[in-house]
């Protein structure tokens, strides 16, 4: 029998201005639910992160308060938002990425 299914309450940002760190992506979403982490994975060649993250938040309102709101905009950038349907601990690869 299949273990059950990990409920997943994240999401996958992208287009995430560069000059944004990990610490304001979180206070931003924030303000929809209590997050758990924010993953914001950095380029090593070049020092800037990808553009994209994950936030986890602790619930599920949380990821439904967020994707209530139309259009998120940070630092004059347009966020696109999108909820993510796999636990991101699976697709890491690298741990230094996430900021908790």
């Amino acid at each position: 029998m299949a273990a059950p299914a990990k409920k997943v309450f994240e999401l996958y940002v992208s287009k995430i201005p560069w000059t944004l760190a990990a610490k304001e992506v979180r206070e931003y979403f924030g303000q929809f639910g209590q997050v758990k982490k924010c993953a914001l994975p950095f380029n090593k060649q070049t020092g800037f992160h990808r553009g994209c993250c994950w936030i986890g938040f602790s619930n599920e309102e949380g990821v439904s308060n967020a994707l209530q709101k139309d259009p998120h905009v940070l630092e004059g950038a347009m966020l696109q938002v999108q909820r993510n349907r796999k636990p991101f601990a699976e697709q890491r690869d690298n741990k230094e990425s996430e900021v908790d």
